[in-house]
């Protein structure tokens, strides 16, 4: 099964300032707006889905971000390895997130897309080097990003559509049915 990415993850995920090498090493999966599972829901938070491989490893990187942030709200295990840590969204971004829940992500605030690096290292092939990031393509409409999205449209985009998918609440929820998937 292909990983696709949560618009959680891609714009949600990165403000939570946690080093992306830190989310690998500990089985980061994805990152969800609710957890149908979970009794408690905590509103602007988001849920950060991990099945670490080692737990010596994940305890030590959660008792870190818990020294690291206060913003983290709670954790707790399911069946099969799998952790949620819930985080706390940064509430002066409350307003650039329901923009990119709206699917509007050129109309986020500067404040907000200079949370994101414009470059972003790649390993392909034993090989690193710096691209330009996806946020960076999709805030500012690339044309690269519109070139590749006409070809496998067969569309030609207009000057004020955004150049990304929008947002779909069921993809951004976790669900039990979504948890067998990762087993």
């Amino acid at each position: 099964m292909e990983l696709k990415k949560t618009i959680t993850t891609i714009f949600m995920v990165p403000t939570l300032k946690i080093p992306k090498d830190k989310l690998r090493e500990n089985g980061f999966i994805n990152g969800y707006e609710y957890d149908t599972e979970h009794e408690v829901p905590y509103p602007n938070s988001v849920y950060l889905l991990f099945k670490p491989k080692d737990l010596v490893v994940f305890r030590e990187f959660l008792d870190d971000e818990y020294e690291r942030t206060t913003n983290i709200i709670e954790d707790y295990d399911y069946n099969n390895g799998f952790v949620i840590v819930v985080y706390k969204l940064n509430s002066q971004y409350i307003e650039d997130f329901n923009l990119i829940k709206q699917g509007k992500y050129s109309k986020t605030s500067k404040k907000f897309q200079a949370e994101f690096s414009k470059t972003t290292r790649i390993a392909k092939d034993g090989v690193s080097k710096d691209e330009i990031s996806l946020q960076y393509r999709i805030f500012n409409k690339t044309q690269d990003l519109v070139d590749f999205w006409e070809n496998k449209l067969g569309v030609v985009f207009e000057p004020n559509q955004e150049v990304w998918e929008t947002y779909q609440e069921e993809r951004e929820i976790l669900t039990s049915t979504k948890l067998k998937e990762y087993v």
